[in-house]
C-alpha cells in the first residue's frame, strides 16, 4: 500500500489582469458542473501555452515571450 504523503501547495503570486467578457464567460462555460475553478483553467491553459512556446524553440536561439 502506497503511504500517504500530505501535499504542499505550490508559492504563488496574485496578478490582476483584465480578461476581455467574451472570454470570462466561455471559461465560466466551460467549467460550469466541473470540479474546476476559474483560477486553475486559466493556470493550466497558460502552462500549455508555455509549453507549446518551449517546443517551438530552436536550442541557441533567443525568444521572447
Amino acid at each position: 500500500m502506497a503511504r500517504f504523503e500530505i501535499p504542499s501547495t505550490p508559492p504563488t503570486v496574485n496578478k490582476t489582469i483584465r480578461l476581455p467578457s467574451d472570454v470570462v464567460e466561455e471559461v465560466e462555460q466551460a467549467i460550469q458542473g466541473k470540479n474546476c475553478t476559474f483560477s486553475a483553467f486559466v493556470i493550466a491553459a497558460v502552462r500549455t501555452a508555455l509549453e507549446d512556446i518551449h517546443e517551438g524553440e530552436v536550442p541557441g536561439e533567443n525568444r521572447h515571450l
